[in-house]
């Protein structure tokens, strides 16, 4: 069953080690397509991989995972791309990158994979895709510009990448006061910029002006669910949207560097709570633009109910547009989606859960389980319907570390950390899958349950469209009987490996794709693809129920 190898769109594998020399100055490469993994059996959970010749067991359900696309407004006022200096100050480390040289393409390799996905089917069930799930980080600065351009990509219409005035005014321009940043269109091939003339970036005049044009986006073609991420909720995924924020955001002024006699170890706490001390260094007039305004958690989830959505609201409900939070649950004939909201407004990139939110998600849970156990460790049988459970946040269990929340007094009682928040969701043995993001590296980790060997769940983190390698993830939930098996496949979104003329909305993708993989500091030798173990995998563990009164 799991030696297949994937269908063409999923057979082209451009993860690490798909390389070649680009022949060029530098240590620029370009991608060669190679055959596609075979799916890795992960039996952690102590179920042995099928025997020999067993066939193929019946279909549950078919789903794709696309996180962190970070579409950014790559000429924002308040985009303090100039801390990319500071790159190697490990005070600086929760803060770099604020800015990516092939971030202007992003909106291309985001609709290439959209695309891609409208077009796959499950290597193992041969179904296509029921559902999409999102989780986090779409956007980049909370701005409303960017909210509007990944609505228009994933239900189809206009994508604008472009704001401001009639021209680019970013740190990609050719007479940016900075050298650190690549210049696709600078003075002759050579280049004056740190990219062009140290790690041989390509030399492209007119790249600029082609990746920000307003283009027609296909959208998904099946229904999708949506996640509030610290990029949706904070200024560049960290600080708080203070009032000078907002206020600069819709501005005219563009900082281009450090006030004189800053600080540089109070720069994550200034980032964080302050960060309009980033403001008040040298800066450039910029063309200003309202579009750019805030979007707070109310905004981003109300923005999501627009006529012909599938589902209406992508998963957000009428209590959220009451109440302002962004968990919600979502059932299909298999399973039961809860999406969780793991963002401490109080600011900070790391991962949080009230208690309030804790016990809205102990409520949904004792609602698709006919037995669980109670926080006493006594048995409690509901008379319910068992359903599978798969939760999806923006952060996983090890990046909900947020002690700011807490100590602001955000919500009522208790964080739930990574210890708190496994003993709750082990008491709920039909919780199977829990996918999410935020660290833009693929990995796959079991979760056992302590109190009940050989049960617990997997939780799967999927890389990020904006970094390498660029993949969205396919997930099938297969009924083998006394066994679960979840297979995921990772995608390639289906352009040209290397790009053409750059005439083309693929090329523009595939250039993307490119420059991603030749980042100096967080391409090709960041470790993003993972191990094996953590792409191509089936991973096997015991139904929690019998699974055959289920839908498939």
């Amino acid at each position: 069953m799991t030696g297949r190898r994937p269908p063409l769109t999923t057979d082209r594998r451009l993860g690490a080690g798909a390389v070649r020399s680009h022949g060029t100055r530098g240590s620029y490469r370009a991608i060669a397509s190679i055959d596609g993994e075979l799916h890795l059996e992960r039996t952690d959970l102590g179920v042995p991989a099928p025997g020999p010749g067993q066939p193929p067991g019946r279909p549950l359900a078919c789903l794709v995972h696309v996180t962190d696309l970070q579409l950014a407004d790559v000429q924002s006022p308040t985009r303090f791309e100039f801390l990319n200096r500071y790159y190697g100050d490990p005070r600086y480390a929760e803060i770099i990158p604020v800015q990516r040289p092939q971030e202007a393409l992003t909106p291309h390799a985001v609709d290439a994979t959209l695309r891609t996905l409208n077009a796959v089917r499950g290597p193992v069930t041969g179904l296509a895709p029921e559902l999409a799930v999102t989780t986090g980080d779409a956007i980049d600065n909370a701005q409303w510009n960017e909210m509007q351009n990944f609505l228009a990509l994933f239900d189809g219409g206009t994508v604008r990448p472009d704001s401001g005035g009639p021209r680019y005014e970013g740190v990609q321009s050719p007479d940016w006061p900075d050298d650190i940043f690549w210049v696709p269109d600078g003075p002759g091939p050579g280049g004056a910029d740190i990219y062009r003339r140290e790690f041989g970036f390509p030399y492209h005049p007119g790249l600029l002006e082609r990746a920000l044009r307003e283009f027609a986006a296909t959208g998904l073609n099946i229904p999708w669910l949506s996640c509030f991420g610290n990029h949706e909720a904070l200024n560049q995924g960290v600080g708080v949207m203070t009032d000078g924020v907002k206020k600069a955001l819709v501005g005219g002024s563009k900082p281009v560097g450090l006030p004189p006699g800053f600080d540089h170890n109070q720069a994550l706490d200034l980032f964080t709570d302050q960060p309009d001390a980033f403001m008040a260094g040298p800066s450039r007039l910029v063309t200003p633009d309202p579009e750019r305004r805030p979007v707070a958690r109310r905004d981003f989830v109300e923005a999501h109910f627009r006529p012909g959505g599938q589902p209406f609201g992508h998963g957000f409900t009428a209590q959220n547009r009451a109440d302002g939070t962004a968990y919600y649950a979502y059932d299909t004939p298999a399973a039961r989606f809860i999406a969780l909201d793991t963002n401490a407004a109080v600011g900070g990139a790391s991962g949080s859960v009230d208690h309030d939110q804790a016990r809205w998600l102990e409520e949904r849970l004792a609602e698709v389980h006919s037995v669980y156990r109670a926080a006493d460790g006594g048995q409690v049988r509901t008379g319910g319907q068992d359903r599978l459970v798969v939760l999806f946040s923006h952060h996983g269990i090890d990046t909900l570390t947020s002690t700011r929340a807490a100590a602001a007094g955000h919500g009522t009682g208790a964080q739930l950390g990574p210890v708190e928040m496994l003993a709750l969701l082990h008491r709920f043995p039909n919780v199977i899958l829990w996918l999410n993001g935020h660290t833009h590296i693929n990995a796959v980790r079991p979760r056992p349950n302590p109190g009940a060997p050989g049960r617990g769940f997997w939780e799967v983190t999927t890389c990020a469209i904006v970094d390498w390698p660029c993949q969205a993830r396919l997930v099938e939930l297969i009924d083998d009987g006394d066994v679960l098996s979840i297979v995921c496949t990772m995608v390639d979104h289906d352009t040209p490996v290397s790009p053409r003329s750059l005439g083309s909305l693929d090329d523009l993708a595939s250039l993307h794709r490119e420059i991603a993989l030749n980042v100096p500091a967080g391409g090709a030798h960041a470790g993003r693809p993972g191990a094996a173990g953590d792409r191509n995998v089936t991973l096997r563990m015991a139904a929690p129920f019998p699974l055959k009164g289920l839908a498939g």
